[in-house]
């Protein structure tokens, strides 16, 4: 039997490697405008990861330029239906730091709910091998799991290639307004992540980081990717205590090296 880091490893590549596919160019997905970049929102039936529902009415950025994701649930005749949501930048980005903020407790999810800040490929335009940078806020289905993740995909399957790392991320109570910030920063031969309490700036208390650096740097995406933020159900789940969820983003920023 695995131990629990390697079966979590397992789970985060099956994960990963779950297409999501953008629209074909007839039927374009609805576009918004969120911290100064234009964003296409998934709209899909059921596909991966999850398999999910994904509804493009579960996203949406408020008077504030607050980014709103939602887990909501449609009630049936048989049984109810769970939709998710997802957004993806129309630009690609390089080199260079990649942040986000979050407002309100991430750190509380259900343990079938999953938030990923990710950069991916586009199909059709990169190779299906280019490698994936994510933090994912996620305890795979396991309330004693950690609920932190830092990855680079596509993940080996060997606990010994030390491509994810994990970790309980707990914000602390006297947070002002509950903002935390999340970055990864990408070079051409390493990646290094940060989540912090507060804003990310000066006296911001560092709550975990970790530093990739492989012998090989092709498991480093070396070309632009789009960035992904997207609220889900692990393998469909419903969450465990049946209350439909909401994660805001207040902002994302890059910066080029």
């Amino acid at each position: 039997m695995m131990n629990w880091k390697l079966s979590l490893i397992v789970l985060l590549t099956v994960c990963a490697m779950t297409p999501t596919p953008t629209a074909s160019a007839q039927d374009a997905p609805r576009t918004i405008r969120f911290s100064g970049y234009e964003w296409m929102v998934r709209e899909q039936g059921v596909s991966g990861p999850g398999p999910n529902q994904w509804d493009p009415n579960n996203v949406w950025v408020d008077k504030a330029g607050d980014l709103h994701l939602k887990i909501t649930r449609v009630k049936g005749a048989t049984k109810d239906e769970w939709r998710c949501a997802e957004l993806y930048s129309k630009e690609k980005f390089g080199f260079g730091r990649y942040e986000f903020q979050t407002a309100g407790r991430v750190d509380r999810l259900d343990p079938n709910v999953v938030l990923g800040l990710f950069d991916y490929f586009v199909y059709g335009e990169d190779s299906p091998s280019t490698n994936e940078i994510d933090i994912e806020f996620a305890r795979w289905g396991n309330p004693k799991w950690p609920n932190g993740n830092f990855t680079v995909y596509p993940a080996t399957g060997s606990a010994e290639k030390n491509n994810s790392h994990t970790f309980e991320y707990a914000l602390p109570d006297s947070t002002p307004g509950m903002i935390a910030t999340h970055r990864f920063t990408r070079a051409s031969d390493r990646v290094t992540w940060e989540t912090f309490a507060g804003t990310g700036k000066a006296g911001s208390k560092s709550l975990a980081n970790w530093v990739y650096a492989p012998a090989e740097t092709r498991l480093i995406p070396q070309k632009p990717l789009r960035i992904h933020v997207n609220l889900w159900l692990f393998q469909g789940r419903a969450p465990a205590d049946g209350k439909t969820v909401e994660v805001v983003v207040k902002k994302f920023t890059f910066t080029p090296e």
